[in-house]
């Protein structure tokens, strides 16, 4: 069958390079030091499409060297697993054995930079990479974090931690709460119990709390007995998986074969669970497990948030939610996100779901400066009808209820964009933004910088080749 997440703008790249020198339309701003990088799946070698999940691919990191007006460099790496350097050919380099075995999963969501280290923050095991993107190997921040690492942990730009929700089917009943201080180690991690096994892959953070979204994707017995065992076994197996989800820790056996027979050929063993009741979960910072408050939701799913902050006695969530995913189509979210706003009443006890935008829309993102405070204006990559998925990028005015759409065209396919205030001390929409146009009439992509406050072009930065469809796109700043 045809698989959407490997044709077209999503159709993985063939190989790596390296251009220099790369050709600039329009004037770079010369506050710009630093580099711009964007992860996403690109599996290697031959795939199933009848089974090939978007979510799996093997992890392709793209980035652009901007520094004194010039781009300096182009560079496009898969991301070194065991799995990659077998299928490429390589010998294997240093590693270090996950808890559960988990050493296949695509590292393919993002990039970050913490401790002066930049970070592939996969979800499953952290990997290190050299600032020209070459991947060192698995991170465990100095010994003091083990287990899986979330897909988007938040930095807070008070205190400079770095704070993560992370889960794992391998965790059983529980997500953990975790804070990477500056130095690069852990200082404080906590264990909270859920049920089922939710696919937790984002949260939120305000001044005073952590935000979790407990959603109905659960790990489904069915799946993950169907990549783990032969033909034969598969019913017993799925009859033990169904006795533990939820209850104790998944065997490490079980998770390090679930690992190597899903990646890259396997669908994710997470699907649409209506049974699972809708929630969030609202943790002091310094609290405790128990301290954790439940508030009931309508069922959806949130891969994205685009900012939290608290106002008196509630907390004003953000984000991009979708009806449902990974019920109909397992092989990614096919569901129209919309932008949305939670309001959780701490005193009252309930929430408050409005629409602020219905149409479709992701990668929603904030001034980084403002994470966890009250913010004004936020940016969605957004479809101007439905055979465009990603081709215009939305500024939305949350205080003046206004909205600005900068359409790129009908062959365009964008990804995510990420805000670089002008100076430190520059208002909220004073700065760039800046991501990766693929233009499919021509089979080649740019990197683009606007004008935050106006959505108009600053520049254009011509890249060599194509950068598929993919993920989280970041500004890495260089640091004295």
């Amino acid at each position: 069958m045809d698989n959407m997440f490997l044709t077209g703008c999503l159709a993985p790249a063939t190989q790596e390079c390296t251009a220099t020198d790369l050709t600039v339309t329009g004037t770079i701003p010369d506050y710009l030091d630093g580099r711009y990088v964007r992860n996403g799946p690109n599996p290697v070698g031959e795939i199933d499409p009848d089974t090939y999940n978007w979510l799996t691919g093997d992890g392709m990191v793209h980035g652009v060297r901007i520094r004194d007006g010039h781009a300096q460099w182009y560079r496009n790496r898969w991301i070194r697993t065991p799995r990659v350097r077998a299928a490429l050919g390589e010998q294997p380099t240093r590693t270090t054995r996950h808890p559960a075995g988990m050493q296949f999963l695509g590292a393919n969501t993002s990039v970050i930079e913490h401790g002066g280290r930049t970070l592939v923050e996969s979800g499953v095991a952290t990997i290190e990479l050299t600032d020209e993107l070459d991947t060192v190997g698995p991170h465990d921040f100095d010994g003091t974090l083990s287990g899986g690492y979330t897909a988007h942990p938040k930095r807070d730009p008070a205190t400079g931690e770095l704070h993560a929700v992370s889960y794992s089917f391998s965790r059983g009943n529980t997500v953990q709460y975790s804070v990477i201080g500056t130095d690069g180690r852990a200082r404080r991690t906590v264990d909270i119990e859920v049920d089922g096994s939710p696919m937790m892959h984002n949260f939120s953070l305000t001044e005073n709390y952590v935000v979790l979204y407990d959603l109905p994707v659960t790990l489904a017995p069915g799946l993950a007995a169907e990549v783990t065992v032969p033909r034969p076994l598969r019913l017993p197996a799925k009859l033990v998986l169904s006795a533990l989800i939820g209850r104790v820790r998944m065997p490490d056996p079980m998770t390090a074969l679930l690992d190597r027979r899903m990646q890259p050929n396997h669908r994710l063993p997470y699907r649409w669970n209506p049974e699972h009741q809708a929630r969030v979960g609202i943790l002091p910072r310094e609290g405790t497990a128990d301290q954790v408050r439940w508030f009931e939701v309508e069922p959806c799913y949130v891969f994205h948030p685009l900012n939290a902050y608290e106002d008196g006695d509630t907390i004003v969530l953000d984000l991009a939610r979708h009806s449902s995913t990974f019920d109909t189509n397992l092989a990614g979210p096919v569901a129209v996100p919309t932008l949305d706003r939670w309001t959780v009443d701490l005193t009252g006890g309930k929430v408050r779901e409005e629409r602020l935008d219905d149409r479709g829309q992701e990668f929603p993102k904030a001034d980084d400066r403002l994470l966890g405070r009250r913010h004004r204006y936020g940016y969605t990559v957004a479809g101007t009808g439905a055979e465009r998925p990603f081709d215009a990028l939305i500024k939305h005015d949350f205080t003046g209820g206004s909205a600005i759409t900068r359409d790129f065209g009908s062959t365009a396919y964008a990804s995510e964009f990420a805000f670089v205030p002008a100076h430190a001390d520059a208002a909220e929409d004073e700065g760039v933004l800046m991501g990766f146009i693929h233009d499919s009439s021509i089979g080649r992509s740019d990197l683009l910088l606007l004008d935050a406050g106006t959505l108009d072009t600053v520049a254009t930065i011509q890249l060599p080749n194509r950068v598929p469809g993919g993920f989280h796109g970041e500004w890495l700043p260089t640091h004295p």
